[in-house]
């Protein structure tokens, strides 16, 4: 698939992005490479691929769901500023 000095000029002042003569014109090469690979891409057949969400078949490592450490609320409640009933108080901060 090529892709004219038009198509170019026209995507730039769509993209409100300026494009000098030079730059056009090694666009015009670049942008005719991506899309042969696209066109490449597009040939080759997929029929018989299944679809997948990851390419790599592997599985998450989880580990038990244990406590593994002590409760230590009345410690650290011990050394706030203000509680009550078990909850932390803290200044209002919306009126």
């Amino acid at each position: 698939m090529t892709i004219s000095r038009e198509d170019i000029e026209k995507v730039a002042v769509l993209a409100r992005i300026q494009v000098d003569d030079d730059q056009v014109s090694a666009l015009e090469k670049d942008l005719g490479n991506i899309l042969d690979l696209v066109d490449q891409l597009a040939a080759a057949d997929t029929d018989a691929v299944e679809p997948m969400a990851h390419p790599l078949d592997a599985v998450q490592r989880l580990r038990a769901d244990e406590v593994t450490e002590t409760n230590q609320r009345e410690a650290f409640q011990a050394i706030a500023p203000s509680t009550e009933d078990g909850l932390y108080l803290v200044p209002r901060v919306i009126e």
